[in-house]
């Protein structure tokens, strides 16, 4: 082994890994965020669920930026992609209506019609999502066909789409030691970029959650683990081998003095495509919209009535929760009389302090579901109630 190799090595097992976004991940000791989304706007505390969420376009790893480029993390080894790595890419572009934030991620065009591969956690959350050709600049309004939280992969449909660029899917079986390219929407700037490397593993294991949070930690294993500097942003992003055929999905980034990238393996991510398409729900894969409740939310915890926290205005409770920004009209949370400053204080028998505690409270529910929500008004009465939830309009 070479110095320059004992080096790299020794670095490598020093740093803290994160997956770009959304997630942190560990596994045998290792640690990454989730690349998937970036986050571009809103709360602080929303740091970057999409996370690839990582950083927004103007910079900064964490949704809040202040950091420098990638937020004191080595500076990515990229360039602009060219044509070819461009085609049968596109930009997603989401508003998430409970953290009250926008986020930007990656996909793959998987059909001529429209469907589109991408992760599960660049549109987790999702109330609206855009999607752009990157080699056209034609954008669509997208609808989740199906998703598998659990292997971190969603599958989306453009409407009205038609005639569009297909990625080609490798059919070989990748080795340690190919050369890759990482293409992906890095930043957030809504343009793609291109970092190459190589394949350092096929076996690589970790453990993800959103950046900033140590709840909601996955595992992802069997990971193809490559030295391609991947970034917040490319979440969803094809790794091209040399060939141009795509072996992985972008989902995870190491950070540190190296950067390391980490994909799910395409032949993975299709084969969960196939059941998706299959129309078969089971408990790992869900078919069509998530639940929606009907509230927009800051990203913080109330500050016990201090009169200054996320989002709040000013009300006279000193309750903890998470505030409403706004509610959507004809949703379950408009049914039950819920208003603009209140609080949410309970939620499907969950205490809630944060938009985040609400997203939790829901996982795993399904249009149609009751929950019970409890919730303290702008006068500090306390109020509960049993909704149907509704279906969200996208994710």
């Amino acid at each position: 082994m070479t110095t320059a190799t004992r080096d790299r090595q020794a670095a490598k097992n020093a740093r803290t890994v994160r997956p770009r976004g959304r997630r942190r991940v560990r596994a045998a000791g290792v640690t990454a965020l989730l690349v998937g989304a970036v986050a571009c706007s809103a709360a602080p505390a929303f740091a970057g669920p999409i996370l690839v969420r990582g950083g927004g376009p103007a910079g900064g790893y964490g949704a809040s930026g202040g950091h420098g480029a990638y937020g004191g993390y080595a500076t990515p080894d990229s360039q602009s992609a060219t044509a070819t790595e461009s085609a049968g890419v596109v930009l997603i572009d989401t508003v998430l209506p409970y953290q009250n934030a926008q986020a930007a991620g990656t996909g793959m065009v998987l059909t001529a019609s429209g469907q589109v591969l991408t992760n599960y956690h660049v549109v987790q959350g999702a109330g609206t999502i855009n999607v752009t050709v990157a080699t056209t600049g034609q954008s669509y309004a997208a609808t989740v066909v199906g998703t598998d939280p659990s292997n971190d992969v969603a599958l989306l449909q453009l409407t009205g789409a038609s005639g569009l660029t297909t990625i080609k899917a490798d059919a070989d079986q990748a080795q340690v030691g190919d050369a890759v390219t990482a293409v992906g929407n890095a930043g957030g700037t809504g343009t793609l970029t291109a970092a190459a490397g190589t394949i350092s593993s096929l076996t690589s294991s970790v453990t993800a959650a959103s950046e900033g949070s140590s709840s909601g930690a996955e595992t992802l294993s069997s990971m193809i683990e490559t030295t391609a500097d991947v970034v917040a942003g490319d979440s969803g992003g094809p790794l091209f081998d040399a060939q141009g055929e795509v072996v992985g999905i972008d989902t995870a980034a190491s950070t540190g003095s190296e950067i390391d990238g980490y994909a799910i393996p395409i032949a993975r991510a299709l084969g969960i495509v196939q059941q998706i398409r299959s129309g078969a729900e089971t408990s790992a894969v869900r078919i069509g919209p998530a639940a929606f409740l009907g509230v927009e939310l800051s990203s913080g915890a109330m500050d016990d009535g201090s009169g200054d926290g996320f989002g709040y205005s000013g009300n006279a409770t000193t309750a903890t929760g998470a505030t409403i920004g706004n509610v959507v009209s004809g949703t379950a949370a408009a049914g039950a009389g819920l208003q603009a400053d209140d609080v949410i204080t309970s939620l499907n028998g969950h205490a809630v302090s944060s938009a985040a505690d609400v997203s939790a409270a829901l996982v795993g529910t399904n249009p149609g579901d009751q929950v019970s929500i409890g919730w303290t008004d702008q006068s500090g009465a306390a109020h509960t109630a049993t909704v149907a939830l509704g279906a969200s309009p996208v994710a």
